[in-house]
């Protein structure tokens, strides 16, 4: 791999769809505590899974709380990913509906497993902030990226769609096997997907992806133009969850697609607009309240609004938090601080 070889991004989409999102707020056009219904119909027609009926049918009653686009931002609506979840996993398996990595509409329709707002569980919420943006915008979401954050940023290698000259440079995606060798797999994200995922679905190359990085540090501000309202960076890099809404670590439930996941285990971490945040600073030397966050193919960032400093570390491997990578990744960024 080299700086310019294009991966899959996966999770580490989500902050891009953020901005997109936090970009019609700046506009005037969205607002984050309306029920996100009043954009997206759609999203009204979800609602909570209490258990299973004795046949395996999902038992789901209505919401008594409107889903809204801050809590899709902040990971509160409820949603799961059937590799972190056994209920979602029971779901796609039993056919009630498809996986999320087909990227269509009915994968999305999965009931939330609590009250919306009441608490915090990592999903497929940033794919629904994206279908957000695409009603508010009345574009696609990848027309909306281009415009509004690839184009100001210079990041001319990113994008749902793959050109050719992206597929040739494209890395194929990994698997790990048992005796620690790496099995090439012919996984490509669906490339005239139904819906274009906000939370998965962007391809990019790590130079790219540090322009992106570098707007957060600056202010919102990239070399091409302004992306975000300072105010805007400034409240969106901070905690959103209130005092119930607990950031908790990642039970995989699919040891194909990935391992328990946990960064910086034992110290706290909250959420913010749409990326985690160390409310400790971490041995690496990330300071408190930095932003970060990773894609499935053990993709990892981070941004230090503190130290001035944001780093990302790109791999396409299977598992996610497969330990050769995710210790690689941390080394680079503990070898970042020593060298500053």
């Amino acid at each position: 791999m080299t700086p310019d070889t294009v991966i899959a991004l996966y999770s580490a989409s989500k902050p891009l769809t953020a901005t997109a999102v936090l970009q019609c707020v700046d506009d005037g056009v969205l607002d984050l505590d309306a029920p996100a219904a009043e954009y997206l119909p759609e999203i009204g027609e979800v609602g909570v899974l209490e258990g299973f009926a004795d046949d395996g049918a999902p038992q789901i009653r209505e919401v008594r709380t409107p889903i809204t686009t801050r809590m899709l931002l902040l990971h509160t609506a409820g949603f799961a990913y059937p590799f972190f979840d056994d209920r979602y996993r029971r779901l796609v398996g039993d056919r009630h509906y498809p996986d999320v990595a087909t990227a269509q509409k009915a994968s999305l329709m999965t009931p939330v497993l609590f009250e919306p707002g009441s608490a915090w569980n990592y999903g497929s919420n940033m794919d629904w902030a994206g279908l957000v943006v695409e009603a508010v915008r009345g574009a696609r979401l990848g027309e909306v990226l281009a415009e509004r954050v690839f184009a100001p940023l210079g990041m001319v290698d990113s994008g749902f769609v793959l050109s050719a000259d992206m597929d040739r440079r494209r890395a194929a995606v990994h698997m790990r096997r048992p005796d620690g060798s790496l099995k090439a797999t012919r996984i490509v994200m669906p490339q005239e997907p139904e819906v274009q995922m906000g939370g998965q679905g962007v391809y990019s190359t790590v130079l790219d992806y540090a322009r992106f990085l570098q707007m957060w540090l600056r202010n919102g501000d990239g070399e091409g133009g302004r992306v975000l309202n300072a105010d805007t960076v400034d409240w969106a890099a901070r905690n959103g969850l209130v005092a119930e809404q607990r950031v908790t670590p990642l039970r995989g439930v699919d040891a194909v697609i990935t391992h328990d996941a946990d960064f910086f285990p034992g110290q706290p971490k909250s959420w913010a607009y749409s990326f985690m945040v160390n409310d400790e600073q971490a041995a690496t030397g990330r300071s408190a309240g930095s932003l970060g966050w990773a894609g499935l193919a053990n993709v990892y960032f981070w941004i230090d609004r503190t130290a001035d400093v944001a780093g990302v570390w790109g791999a396409q491997v299977l598992p996610f938090a497969d330990p050769v990578a995710l210790r690689a990744s941390l080394d680079f960024e503990a070898e970042v601080y020593r060298a500053r």
